[in-house]
């Protein structure tokens, strides 16, 4: 009779998702992940055949968790600015776990780019004035909000400033309207080439599920 597994591969996804979680991506090793679980590297690679592989589920689990958990909080009535506030959140509450996502770029550029801009497209119509707008206006105001959202979570996490989130809400509502009001982007899709991202709340939501 065969002997029953002891560390299934559910097991070590969650203790490297708990890792990365704690640590960032900075000790992202099986030695490590198996020091964590208090077992040897061996369960880890009869489960996955290389690091990159749970890598890349590690990756699945932490979109999930980014729209779960992290994206899902409400601080006004403006969806895009809760997915703004909500990632400056996470830069001043979980510093490592931002910055191995959002600055270190251990999943590549594309893939966390894409995953956040999709989420933040869908939130675009939940402003009436905005919901009309051409695609490649609607892209260029989540980049500009991106832009504010990522100069206050870095200056936010690093102490620098001390700000309100009232304040910051005034100051990403300003510039959501002068998106709309003003094409501050000379109405070309953003450098960055996202003609592949499809605007399709479905995908969202089926995230979200």
């Amino acid at each position: 009779m065969a002997r029953k597994k002891t560390i299934t591969r559910q097991n070590i996804l969650d203790a490297a998702f708990e890792l990365v979680l704690d640590q960032g991506f900075s000790n992202f090793t099986a030695r490590n992940i198996a020091k964590w679980m208090s077992c040897s590297t061996q369960p880890i690679y009869l489960e996955f055949s290389c690091m990159d592989e749970l890598k890349h589920a590690v990756l699945k689990r932490m979109q999930d968790y980014l729209v779960n958990e992290v994206y899902n909080q409400e601080y006004c009535d403006d969806g895009l600015i809760n997915v703004a506030l909500s990632y400056i959140n996470l830069a001043r509450t979980n510093n490592n776990l931002y910055k191995a996502v959002f600055v270190e770029d251990h999943f590549g550029v594309n893939t966390m780019r894409d995953f956040t801009y999709q989420l933040a497209l869908s939130k675009v119509d939940d402003n009436p004035a905005a919901n009309n707008l051409p695609r490649d206006r609607k892209l260029n105001l989540v980049t500009g909000c991106w832009i504010i959202a990522t100069g206050m979570a870095s200056l936010i996490s690093a102490g620098y400033i001390d700000i309100r989130k009232e304040q910051m809400i005034n100051m990403l509502k300003a510039q959501i309207q002068d998106f709309i009001e003003n094409d501050r982007l000379n109405s070309e899709p953003s450098k960055m080439n996202l003609s592949h991202l499809k605007f399709d709340n479905k995908k969202v939501s089926k995230l979200q599920s």
